[in-house]
């Protein structure tokens, strides 16, 4: 039996063999992005209490109704937006399976999405799987800024849709209200969709405010776009997201969606749905990972490591251009096998491995994690 790849490219993640080569090594694991420490104890909680009172049945398809409502109630109070819980809704697993939905609810073969790198690993993916194809535009390093004029340049009969990502994985890198208006003045009178990666919503610092796509009419009533609460509640493991989008857009989402997963854990969701009135939760998180990237920022000065600013996420991007020679690649290997900590090298985060000499380092862990890690970068 023979298989005709769609993906033939596409072999084993980065983050699987980084973190594969630091259980090998015994390194600490600062590549793949997820926390090392305990989540809530209440959402647990809710989650056992759910289950021993009988919620372990299929949900509706589109989600518990008292989660979607308690998220458009959320969603409308923070962006000032008019989100429909019934219509506009839709509970996911996770915000992976989210944003590769939405790509195949709106591509067909030969269409064009405009995709800006360095990209989280999925999104090239995700369009070829779909018979579309990508077109590729690299941030302007080290600010990790968007060309517009090369977007223009870009844009062609055949685009079907833009990606963007703020806050940025992997650079930290959020928009701000010049690439709003930019890209206003992009889409205005044209079909084109928007795919809003916004996962790290409560991730943003130095007081910046997160310019969600749900704050401007005009751009939401193109887009859809894509929230995790495993980013949120520290729960990556659960694999629990959203979709906001228009009620015409969603409708072709949810086609989509109910002959895939069909629908999500019923006892996390109503945990959720109960867990979302304590708002401190999620308000709180900004200050609650400032404080762990300004701690990872001063431990690193110890080193040679050159930062790059990073306004989202919780991921810290740093040069060593004055250190080595070697590939980011390479260095990565080195830093793992012999220094016992493992880093994820940005040309991963290029179709074409564009090199800049940069490693980017997760600092969503525990203080006594993220020290013993520098200590170990100072030798």
């Amino acid at each position: 039996m023979i298989i005709h790849s769609k993906l033939p490219k596409v072999g084993t993640t980065i983050f699987t063999t980084m973190s594969q080569l630091a259980v090998e090594h015994k390194a600490i694991n600062l590549g793949q992005g997820f926390p090392d420490y305990m989540m809530s104890e209440d959402l647990i909680n809710l989650v056992n209490n759910a289950m021993r009172s009988g919620y372990n049945q299929y949900p509706h398809t589109n989600g518990l109704p008292l989660l979607r409502q308690r998220l458009a109630e959320k969603v409308n109070k923070l962006y000032a937006c008019n989100v429909n819980g019934e219509t506009d809704i839709t509970i996911t697993v996770g915000g992976t399976y989210a944003i590769y939905t939405a790509f195949t609810t709106i591509l067909e073969p030969g269409d064009e999405v405009i995709v800006f790198e360095p990209a989280f690993d999925s999104y090239l993916p995700n369009i070829e799987v779909n018979g579309a194809i990508p077109v590729t535009i690299e941030l302007q390093y080290p600010s990790f800024s968007i060309p517009w004029d090369e977007v223009r340049a870009k844009i062609s009969p055949k685009t079907k849709a833009i990606i963007i990502n703020s806050p940025q994985n992997p650079s930290g890198a959020i928009t701000n209200e010049e690439d709003i208006n930019e890209l206003r003045k992009i889409v205005e009178g044209t079909n084109i969709f928007i795919i809003s990666d916004e996962v790290y919503e409560h991730l943003v610092y130095d007081g910046k405010p997160h310019l969600s796509i749900l704050r401007y009419p005009d751009l939401a009533e193109r887009s859809f776009a894509c929230f995790s609460f495993g980013k949120t509640y520290h729960c990556t493991g659960w694999k629990m997201g959203y979709c906001i989008a228009p009620a015409p857009l969603t409708a072709e989402f949810r086609r989509v969606h109910q002959f895939n997963c069909f629908c999500c854990s019923a006892p996390v969701q109503v945990a959720l749905a109960e867990y979302l009135l304590n708002e401190q939760a999620y308000l709180g998180l900004n200050n609650f990972f400032q404080q762990k990237r300004d701690y990872f920022q001063g431990l690193m000065a110890q080193t040679a490591f050159k930062v790059l600013p990073s306004y989202g996420s919780y991921f810290q991007c740093y040069s060593f251009d004055n250190i080595t020679n070697e590939s980011d690649k390479d260095f990565a290997i080195r830093l793992t096998k012999e220094k016992g900590v493992a880093a994820i090298p940005l040309s991963s985060f290029y179709r074409n491995g564009t090199d800049n000499k940069v490693l980017r380092f997760c600092f969503g862990k525990k203080e006594e994690t993220l020290k013993a890690a520098v200590e170990r970068l100072t030798k």
